[in-house]
Formats: C-alpha cells, sequence, structure tokens
C-alpha cells in the first residue's frame, strides 16, 4: 500500500488510467484488427482473465516483465495485464539483434519475456536460455499460449496497484559508450504523459485510431487517451501506404500517428488521388525531424491535420508541441519548428556554462517537470552528466525565436535518426571493430530524402584485406540489427582526425550536410 502522505498526494497510477477508460462504455468497441471487435467490457473481463494467468506463473508486483510483441489485440490484452498487475514493463525493440535483447534481459533483471510468436518465433526460442520465463501469446509445441489459458480464468477485477512512486516502466535507449541504457519511469511520466496530451492535442470527439507503428513504442502512448475518450483502437499489423489509405477510407479514421518517413510514402503514393481521407483530423507526427519541403506538401495533400510531437525516451511525446494551426504555409519557417514547450514543462535553451542563451541563440535544449524520467537504471554517473544543474539535458541544440518557438538545429549528441529510430554510431563502430578486416570506421548519418538521415560507414580496411559493401552491412545487421546496419559504405584510405587525434566527423559530416541549412534532416 502506497504512504498517507503518497495516497493524498501521489494521483493515479497508469493502471489505475487504463481501468478508469475501460468502465465508460462497455459495449464501444474499444479495439479493432482486421475482422475482430473487442467491445470495451470484453477487453476488459480478458485483461483481468490474463492477470491470473500470469500470477499463475509466479509473476509478483514489482517483477520486471519484457515484451516481444507486434500490433495484436492480444499484445494490447497482454500490456493491460502487466500494468494491472503492477509489473515493470519493458518493451524490447523488435528489429534489434539477439545479443543487444539478450543485454537488455540480463541488464534490466527480466523476470519474464512475454512474446508474440507469430512475429517473432525464431527469436523467443532463442532467448529462452537469458531469462527464467518464457511466456507466448499463442501456443508451442512447448505448450498452451496466454491466449488459451486466458480463456479458463477468472475475470473479476482485482486490487490496482496505487502507489505512483513505483516505477512502472524500463526503456532502453542507445547509449554513446556502445551500450544502451534503461530509463525508469514512474506512474508520474506516464500519468504526465497522458494529461499533457490530453490537454494540448486536438482530438476527435470519438477517435478512430489508426494505429501504424509499434505498440511497443510511440504509438502505444496514445492508447490510454483515446480508451479515456471512448474512442476505438485500428491495429495495423503490417504497414504499407496502400493499407493506410484502405483503412482511413473504410473505417473513417480520424486520428493516427506516422514517422517522417511514412508521410512521405503517402505523398509518393498514387492513392491520395483515388481515395478518401477527408475523415482524417489530426495526424501526430515524430519520432524524427521532418523536411520542411516534404511537410508543405503534405499539408497541400490533406489539409491542416498534423500536429508535431516533440520529446525523447527519457521525456517522452510531450515535451513540445507544434499544433495544426501552427503548421502555416503564409510562414514558411514556422515548418522547420518542433512547436512550443506544452505547459507543464521548463524548459530552457543553456549554453555551456548552464546559463540560458538569449533570443535567436543556439543552446542546448534542456527540461524539467514531472514528465522527466526518474533516471537510469543502474547508472549514477550518468544520471549526475544528464542532470547537471538540475535540467535534464537532451542533447538537442536549439534556437527559440521571440515567439516562443523552438527550433532544432543540431545534436549535441552523437546521434542518428533514421526512419524515426535512433541509432548512436559508437554502437555501429563497436561492432565493426570486431570485423576482421576492418582497421577503424567512422559511422555518420548524411541526409536522405525517405529516411531522414542514412547510417553510412566510412571504413578503413587492414593492409592487404578485401571487403565488399554487402559483407559490411550483412555484419552489422546480424549483429545489430537492420536499423543499425549502413545503408551505405564508403572506402577509404584514412579518416580525418582533430589535433588531438580523435576522428573528425564534424569534416565528415560537413561533406554531405554542407548544403543543409541545418544539421538534421
Amino acid at each position: 500500500m502506497a504512504s498517507p502522505h503518497t495516497a493524498v498526494h501521489g494521483g493515479s497510477t497508469t493502471a489505475q488510467l487504463y481501468a478508469q477508460a475501460l468502465q465508460h462504455a462497455p459495449d464501444n468497441p474499444a479495439i479493432v484488427s482486421g475482422d475482430k471487435t473487442l467491445t470495451y467490457a470484453e477487453l476488459a473481463h480478458r485483461s483481468w482473465q490474463t492477470v491470473r494467468v500470469l500470477q499463475q506463473q509466479g509473476l509478483q508486483r514489482r517483477d520486471t516483465v519484457a515484451l516481444l510483441i507486434g500490433n495484436r489485440m492480444e499484445a494490447i490484452i497482454a500490456l493491460i495485464a502487466v500494468h494491472w498487475l503492477g509489473l515493470r514493463y519493458l518493451a524490447l525493440h523488435p528489429l534489434a539483434s539477439q545479443e543487444d535483447h539478450c543485454f537488455v534481459l540480463e541488464d534490466a533483471e527480466v523476470k519474464a519475456l512475454i512474446a508474440d510468436t507469430r512475429q517473432h518465433a525464431e527469436r523467443a526460442e532463442a532467448l529462452r536460455s537469458s531469462v527464467p520465463l518464457v511466456v507466448t501469446l499463442d501456443d508451442t509445441r512447448s505448450g498452451p499460449g496466454l491466449i488459451n489459458l486466458a480463456e479458463k480464468q477468472d475475470g473479476t477485477p482485482l486490487e490496482l496497484p496505487d502507489d505512483p512512486s513505483e516505477i512502472s516502466k524500463l526503456a532502453y535507449t542507445g547509449g554513446t559508450t556502445g551500450r544502451s541504457k534503461g530509463i525508469r519511469h514512474t506512474h508520474r511520466t506516464a500519468v504526465t504523459l497522458v494529461m499533457q496530451a490530453l490537454a494540448a492535442y486536438e482530438w476527435p470527439d470519438t477517435p478512430k485510431y489508426l494505429v501504424t507503428t509499434p505498440i511497443s513504442h510511440a504509438a502505444g502512448s496514445l492508447l490510454i487517451p483515446v480508451f479515456l475518450k471512448g474512442g476505438t483502437v485500428y491495429l495495423m499489423e503490417k504497414y504499407s501506404s496502400a493499407a493506410f489509405f484502405e483503412h482511413v477510407q473504410k473505417h473513417r479514421i480520424n486520428l493516427s500517428f506516422l514517422v517522417p518517413t511514412q508521410i512521405y510514402g503517402l505523398l509518393d503514393d498514387p492513392a491520395p488521388d483515388q481515395s478518401d481521407s477527408t475523415s482524417l483530423e489530426l495526424v501526430l507526427y515524430g519520432a524524427a525531424p521532418i523536411t520542411p519541403v516534404r511537410l508543405a506538401q503534405a499539408l497541400g495533400k490533406f489539409g491542416p491535420v498534423f500536429g508535431q510531437i516533440y520529446g525523447q525516451a527519457e521525456a517522452p511525446m510531450t515535451i513540445c508541441y507544434l499544433s495544426p494551426k501552427e503548421h502555416d504555409l503564409m510562414q514558411p519557417h514556422r515548418l522547420q519548428s518542433c512547436g512550443r514547450p506544452i505547459p507543464g514543462n521548463q524548459v530552457q535553451l543553456l549554453d555551456a556554462n548552464l546559463s540560458p542563451v538569449p533570443v535567436g541563440e543556439i543552446g542546448e535544449l534542456c527540461v524539467r517537470g514531472p514528465l522527466v524520467m526518474d533516471g537510469y537504471l543502474n547508472r549514477p554517473e550518468e544520471d549526475a552528466k544528464v542532470f547537471e544543474g538540475g535540467w535534464l539535458h537532451t542533447g538537442d541544440m536549439a534556437r527559440a525565436d521571440a515567439e516562443g518557438y523552438l527550433y532544432l538545429v543540431d545534436r549535441s549528441k552523437d546521434m542518428i535518426i533514421t526512419g524515426g529510430f535512433n541509432v548512436f554510431p559508437s554502437e555501429v563502430e563497436n561492432c565493426l571493430a570486431q570485423h576482421p578486416q576492418v582497421a577503424i570506421s567512422a559511422v555518420i548519418g548524411i541526409p536522405h530524402e525517405k529516411w531522414g538521415e542514412e547510417v553510412t560507414a566510412i571504413v578503413v580496411l587492414k593492409p592487404d584485406a578485401e571487403c565488399d559493401e554487402h559483407e559490411i552491412i550483412t555484419y552489422v545487421t546480424e549483429h545489430k540489427g537492420v536499423v543499425h546496419a549502413p545503408k551505405k559504405v564508403i572506402f577509404t584510405d584514412q579518416l580525418p582526425l582533430t589535433a588531438v587525434g580523435k576522428i573528425d566527423k564534424k569534416t565528415l559530416r560537413a561533406r554531405y550536410w554542407s548544403v543543409q541549412n541545418r544539421q538534421i534532416n
């Protein structure tokens, strides 16, 4: 039980928000996936049944459970059950390598892995030796799955976790040291995100939310707000531009979340001229910077329905927001902005001495408030750096105009954003350092029309070594996963160095970014 002080001032937990959301309209459709529909009452009942299965598997409140899932209604049921049992939720990146998954499972001391074997059967089997318990959604040769087992259970509600100070989620982000870091989020972060999203976004009266990206990441953060508004979640297991337009027209979708590369694909698909997408009222986008020219094209095609969100894993989704009405083609410079801070967040642009920079000058975007993480898991030295001066240092460099709009111009952290995913070059470089033919490498992002940035490896081979681009790409894919794999490999005899002998990334980047007016894409 929470302490009396927490009970008075602590607010809700994620579990309580889900329970509150599922009570309002029991007969309304909550989730639609293909030809299957779950009402709110059915979703709540099946989630409580799943809670009991997890209890029978020996899981207890505050245990850490990893989910490797796709966009299925059964996955959402499992996710809700995890929160209702008071477990710590950790989403495994669906495109990460086995090596990275093993590291995360060990680093977070995960007690159980819940796996969607319809999409991740091979990986789930490979991870069995890395975690005490593997629970599959579907039946396997090892036994019945979570779906089957839950059907025989009691669906009566139990007491919900009520301590908002508990860690509710661990999220892993890449690290400049070559290993990802576990981010500790209490219920405070999740509840703040929901409250800020509900207050800031221009929600349809009854959302019809089309999920196009993994629910294990940013798209999943919109589930609670949609349910609280009595809306319906429509799941796409596999995204394509054609399928997006088909879903929008068939179901009169009025809400979605897209990454910029998806928006580019919609613009390049001929379907907009042949299908009806006029039902769209709000299309949130984020996870990577968007090209202003392409954004203007999207506004011309779909109208003023786009809202840009800005956040990062340490302060997710709702640091800043650029609303649809602020996507003003009469002020084209505004299309380069990530918006203004959402009320409840303190945001400052700070110089190296932690002093605010003047309007128009570039500083590091720093934030404080209830949205910010508790810190990294077992990384006190990293906490000291990222919280220096009492601010969360995002690593993003930005400038502000006189009206308070923020414009990202570069990143202080050596990070690439490609297709909405974060890639730390050091992780790829550490991987390539183990290749028997590679002497040294430098990994940078270069502008790409579709992906925003293209992971590019500039490689110096060992004397007399023979290796081609395909071999390098395959090697990184096998050891780090497809997201980290270079899209391009450039072989060279030497890399430029700084005066102190470090690889001069600035010089390398300048060859490809010199025509850009900002150092992100």
